[in-house]
Formats: C-alpha cells, structure tokens, sequence
C-alpha cells in the first residue's frame, strides 16, 4: 500500500548537496516525489512509497550527505497522490511545511 510524507530538514542541509542527494535515496528506493530548498535555510519535500521503503528513505536522509549536519526532521502522513511518474528537485520556495504543534 502506498504512503506519501511530507518532510521538511534542518540544520546545515543547504550548499552541501542535500537535494542532490535526497533525490538520489529516493530514486534508489524507486520512490516518487519532490525536494527543494527553503527561503528560511531548510530543505523539504514530500515522497511517496510503502511504508518499509519510506522509512528507509528517512533514515538516510536524517543522516545527509557527508558535508550536511542534520539537527531535526519533521515529518507528516499525506494523502497519496496518482500524477507523478519520477522524484524531482524542484526550485527554492517559501516553506509550505505545516509542522503539527
């Protein structure tokens, strides 16, 4: 059955490559979705998968790539979606990443 989250990253996640390497896990695990940088000096997206894989997938990226410092990783259940066929790197944006209180 398939998950989707939302994910948003802090800590020293920007100019390290942590999109790049986001999109490579997610594409290893064959997971569909996005990540993009911040205007606040996150990094966030969404993936979708099953359960065994999404959690793999926020293992890995707890971690970063060697040069980032992960500090907190939020996360959120969404509903699935139907129209994406690959995981992308999308352009930095304002946060959309409601965290529940």
């Amino acid at each position: 059955m398939s998950k989707r989250i939302a994910f948003k990253v802090h800590g020293t996640v920007q100019g390290v490559g942590f999109r790049d390497f986001t999109q490579r896990c997610a594409t290893s695990y064959k997971l569909l979705g996005w990540v993009r940088n911040t205007t606040c000096g996150r990094v966030e997206g969404e993936a979708q998968g099953d359960e065994e894989t999404i959690q793999k997938f926020l293992t890995q990226i707890s971690r970063g790539p060697r040069l980032a410092h992960v500090v907190k990783l939020e996360k959120r259940e969404m509903e699935p979606t139907q129209n994406e066929d690959h995981f992308a790197v999308m352009r930095t944006m304002e946060s959309m990443f409601k965290a529940e209180d």
